[in-house]
């Protein structure tokens, strides 16, 4: 599979004030390619995830350390997903605009989490934004509170 993130804003938009070129419709082929990485994700398909990502990219999930490069990114998703037993993200809105390199895509979502357990999770809220540049995701930051997916005993 190979998805490219093509930046197909109008070049006529002002790019000098990012919050100018947002917009509450995203771009077809920005808004394929961040629902094609999700379908990924969601498949567990952490090689189709990672050729998504620009080598020299960045990750940062919740409140871990942020990590770099595709191997980084590769280690991250490998412990998440041996963690869990299947996730799904339901896309409740998607957001473009731009920053000094690329594109931005903004993905709000409910993600529902089943354990390794067989237990399932009530969604939970999270919004992933993703730094384009050159087609492939330069940065990628998922805020959510992941606290459920990891109980403490009390």
């Amino acid at each position: 599979m190979n998805v490219e993130f093509v930046n197909d804003m109008p070049e006529s938009r002002p790019t000098t004030d990012p919050l100018s070129t947002a917009s509450a419709v995203p771009y077809p082929a920005l808004t394929r390619a961040a629902r094609e990485l999700f379908r990924s994700i969601d498949a567990m398909d952490v090689a189709a995830v990672l050729e998504m990502f620009a080598e020299d990219c960045a990750l940062r999930f919740a409140n871990q350390e942020r990590v770099l490069g595709r191997s980084g990114v590769r280690q991250v998703i490998e412990a998440l997903f041996s963690g869990i037993r299947a996730l799904n993200h339901s896309i409740t809105g998607l957001w473009s605009g731009t920053w000094e390199r690329g594109a931005v895509v903004s993905v709000e979502s409910e993600v529902t989490y089943t354990g390794l357990d067989g237990v399932r999770l009530e969604p939970l809220p999270a919004t992933s934004t993703l730094r384009i540049e050159r087609g492939l995701i330069q940065d990628f930051r998922v805020f959510m509170d992941p606290s459920p997916l990891f109980p403490t005993e009390t």
